[in-house]
């Protein structure tokens, strides 16, 4: 029986989700309500790169092989130390019969689910990336369930930038939800109280958009934190944020400081877009009570969170960014034809890489 879930792929521990999965099964042939794509570009995760980075010394060719390595074992691209994938882009080669997508043969689309649950075969050995990008140029396949979630690339933009995009469209649709939930209903209760964000990691892919789509949901002031010179100067540059503070987000008591006096008080919201571990407890820090923290991050420690927020007897909400929210999509592109600042720190990303 094919399961609408990708269950009929896991091959082993019998009995779990596709994600949670040591192995897929990659094999070509889809079910009636599966697609296959031509795979022409992988987007690691920031976190998962990092960690290949670093583990190897920034050595382009030992990253490479072991991406090679983790996708031929495991039948998807999933880090085994972060937990985390990415996603890709390709073009449709064919579609089930019973696929729900409404995805057609030829059309050129980004997943829009995580690498570690999508069945993935590289075929060309990455011949093409030298391991020091995210962003990888490959030959292959992927497979996608009846639900997994796929977007058209729009025509307008380059492809490299689109990925780049959708790879972290969650963030900023979720801090839009959570910011304009605060703007209501202080607004219902009759507070006069501005709404405060603060973006940890402001000048990166998901902190730019979240910026700015925090002040496009009524933010009344917004603070960027970057952890170096050149981040605060380039982020000031883009004019996404009311406020660009420089802090070591790992150190608790200097990031409070850091967005509280940027602000003027702790953070209404708090959102955690870096891609390095231990910045749990300064994000908890630097939220006023009744705040609420968004982590974003792969890197993040879910019990340093909540144990952290508990021993600081800090009452904030804090949520788990899952990477889906109805029109995400459409609202991160949006951001970024709209946005001179985002586009401009995207393409220099890019240019960069």
């Amino acid at each position: 029986m094919t399961s609408p879930v990708g269950l009929h792929r896991v091959v082993e521990p019998a009995g779990v989700l596709p994600q949670a999965a040591w192995r897929l099964d990659a094999s070509p042939e889809i079910a009636p309500n599966e697609v296959r794509i031509r795979v022409e570009r992988l987007n690691l995760d920031a976190a998962s790169f990092r960690q290949l980075w670093e583990k190897h010394g920034g050595d382009g060719d030992a990253v490479r092989a072991e991406v090679l390595e983790i996708v031929s074992t495991r039948g998807k691209m999933q880090n085994p130390v972060t937990g985390s994938g990415g996603m890709l882009i390709g073009t449709v080669e064919e579609a089930g019969r019973r696929s729900p997508l409404g995805l057609k043969p030829g059309e050129r689309v980004a997943t829009l689910v995580s690498l570690t649950l999508t069945p993935l075969v590289i075929t060309d050995g990455l011949a093409r990336w030298d391991g020091r990008s995210e962003q990888v140029p490959c030959d292959g396949y992927a497979v996608l369930f009846a639900r997994s979630i796929a977007a058209v690339l729009p025509d307008d933009l380059d492809p490299q930038l689109s990925l780049a995009v959708l790879d972290v469209c969650g963030a900023p649709a979720l801090t839009a939800r959570v910011v304009a939930r605060y703007v209501t209903d202080r607004a219902r209760e009759g507070d006069a109280r501005p709404v405060s964000v603060a973006v940890i990691g402001g000048a990166g892919k998901s902190g730019s958009l979240s910026l700015a789509a925090a002040r496009r949901a009524g933010a009344a002031r917004t603070v960027g934190v970057v952890p170096v010179a050149a981040e605060r100067d380039t982020l000031t540059a883009a004019g996404l944020a009311d406020a660009v503070a420089l802090a070591d987000a790992r150190d608790p008591v200097a990031l409070s400081q850091a967005v509280t006096t940027a602000l003027g008080v702790p953070a209404d919201v708090t959102v955690v877009c870096v891609d390095v571990p231990g910045c749990e407890h300064g994000a908890v820090l630097a939220t006023a009570d009744g705040g609420t923290v968004i982590f974003f991050s792969m890197a993040t420690s879910f019990s340093a969170a909540a144990l952290g927020a508990e021993g600081l007897a800090a009452d904030v909400t804090m949520l788990v960014g899952n990477g889906y929210v109805p029109g995400h999509a459409e609202l991160a592109l949006g951001l970024l034809r709209g946005e001179p600042g985002v586009r401009a720190l995207f393409e220099s990303r890019l240019a960069a890489d």
